[in-house]
């Protein structure tokens, strides 16, 4: 019963952080299988199985600190607490699957183990190395496996070690508006009287939304933009508007897909609902990861790739 209220209680603090993380935090639970060294084992097979939960942080794309507790799964035989650091070695979009390293210390606590029949200490510090394969699913989650050996002091002993990691990623990143009105002045002129002089004008306005980490909220500080081009469309009504939406690489193809589309949708129904511009005249479709405008390598290139945008153009007489 006390590993089940410490993996509770360590389950709600670690909830409660993660509401008010920054980007890229991560929150899992895992499930792990420990052969242990025949002087320290705490079964007449030397096994035991642990469950758990870990806490971590991506300091990038690549790199990844994580803090995890797990427990002897049905006894109070055995703690484990980790502190380790997970390098990937291929980027997240190159593969679905991706392998990683990773190289930290295990904790054990022998203190309320039944059969105290062991020559060493109730606590026991190991450093540890692994490796392993992990992929990314929809909705911010993450799977990961890995076999991990670990090793101290004699006293200490040698393990192995299997687990399954199973995170949910949390995270949001706002970005500032993009300029919304850019006029491209292409000179035409046409005299009609000699003591009037006129041109021609081609008006561009552009539309950038940019999005949060896998979402499709429309937010408001793009009612600017929106404003500007619902005011264009209304005063040339012979103009239609292409809207087009994209994604970071991060994800699956399939699914990065059907975001944009969603997102391509969501700038549409604002416009058509909170402006009555004719939904006929809006065309949305969704370009998933194809078109990158930035890198994915950073997280300042992938929040300019989550975006919706549209161009229209007309011409204006101006008087001189």
């Amino acid at each position: 019963m006390k590993s089940i209220n410490v993996i509770l209680g360590a389950t709600a603090l670690v909830l409660a952080g993660a509401t008010t993380a920054a980007d890229n935090w991560y929150l899992g639970a895992n499930a792990g299988y420990y052969d242990l060294d025949g002087e320290r084992a705490i079964s007449e097979d030397h096994n035991t199985v642990t469950a758990g939960v870990q806490v971590g942080k991506y300091l990038s794309d690549n790199l990844a600190i994580e803090l995890g507790y797990g427990a002897n799964v049905g006894h109070d035989d055995v703690d484990v607490l980790s502190l380790n650091a997970m390098l990937w070695l291929s980027n997240s979009d190159a593969t679905n699957w991706r392998p990683y390293v990773l190289f930290g210390a295990n904790q054990y606590d022998f203190q309320d183990s039944s059969n105290l029949a062991l020559d060493h200490d109730d606590r026991s510090t190991q450093l540890m190395v692994g490796v392993g394969m992990g992929t990314e699913f929809s909705h911010g989650l993450e799977f990961r496996a890995d076999v991990r050996g670990m090793a101290g002091h004699d006293e200490d002993g040698e393990d192995m070690g299997l687990q399954f990691s199973l995170n949910k990623v949390f995270g949001s990143k706002s970005v500032a508006p993009a300029p919304v009105v850019a006029p491209v002045a292409a000179p035409v002129v046409a005299e009609t009287e000699p003591e009037v002089e006129q041109e021609v004008r081609t008006i561009t306005v552009r539309l950038n939304v940019e999005f949060e980490f896998n979402k499709d909220t429309v937010l408001a500080i793009y009612g600017d933009q929106l404003d500007a081009i619902a005011a264009a469309m209304k005063a040339h009504d012979d103009i239609d508007l292409v809207l087009e939406g994209h994604t970071d690489s991060r994800g699956a193809d399939q699914y990065n897909m059907s975001l944009s589309d969603r997102r391509a949708a969501a700038v549409k129904a604002k416009l058509v609902e909170d402006y009555g511009i004719p939904a006929e005249r809006v065309s949305a479709v969704g370009y998933g990861e194809t078109q990158p405008v930035a890198s994915n390598e950073t997280e300042e290139g992938r929040a300019r790739n989550r975006r919706v945008v549209g161009e229209m153009s007309f011409s204006e007489v101006f008087n001189f």
